[in-house]
């Protein structure tokens, strides 16, 4: 799904949203929830943009890597390391990246080249990595930030009981209901948050195993082409 896709589905929802009444609805409650409301509201368009921007940064470093790894193969036999790393500078992805900076190193032996995928794989999985500590406090702050509201809430509702002089159910349930929505936002919010950052670190994941797992290849092809 390309980023362009995404945007047109979340348009799609809240014309939906705002067709059936439900939009009208979160904005009443919102209004409800009192100040703490935006804080909560920051955390999640803020934990939405990150997650786009890494949804879009791993789908480019994705790639098949079995034809990847066949095509360096083929132009290793070829046209030796300097066409497998034309192959590398064409393709798009992290493992054509780490690739191509073990087949710079080629010339100076296995070992080097090895010690340049090492190397050039930790820098791979950095960038994959970024932005994923962002999601994660705002997971963290969210929730909290609904808990301080909901503490707020309730010392304002016993302050109009006290102000009351009596405990009336409508003073207390309505103050009560008010104080926890921002606690309901806040688990809303990581809820969100959390699903899309789970998705992100299995991703993750998935391509450094790729990663290791074709790297490995990559040094059994060059120890062959260097036998024969």
């Amino acid at each position: 799904m390309q980023f362009t896709e995404i945007l047109g589905f979340g348009s799609y929802l809240l014309a939906q949203a705002e067709e059936t009444g439900v939009l009208t609805y979160l904005q009443t409650k919102f209004v409800a929830g009192g100040g703490f409301m935006w804080p909560i509201l920051a955390c999640l368009v803020l934990g939405l943009g990150f997650s786009f921007e890494r949804f879009w940064t791993l789908s480019r470093a994705s790639m098949n890597t079995k034809k990847f790894i066949v095509e360096v193969k083929e132009a290793l036999t070829e046209g030796g390391v300097q066409k497998a790393m034309e192959v590398c500078e064409n393709s798009r992805g992290s493992i054509a990246s780490v690739f191509h900076a073990g087949l710079l190193r080629a010339d100076e032996g296995i070992e080097a080249a090895e010690k340049a995928i090492m190397a050039y794989g930790a820098i791979e999985m950095g960038f994959l990595e970024r932005g994923l500590i962002w999601i994660s406090t705002f997971i963290t702050v969210a929730p909290m930030l609904g808990f301080t509201g909901t503490v707020q809430g309730m010392i304002e509702a016993f302050d109009a009981i006290a102000e009351a002089a009596q405990i009336s159910p409508g003073v207390v349930a309505s103050g009560i209901a008010v104080a926890l929505l921002t606690t309901l936002f806040g688990l809303v919010v990581a809820i969100i948050l959390q699903l899309f950052y789970n998705y992100f670190v299995n991703r993750i994941d998935r391509l450094v195993g790729d990663m290791e797992e074709s790297s490995i290849e990559l040094i059994d092809a060059l120890y062959e082409m260097n036998k024969k």
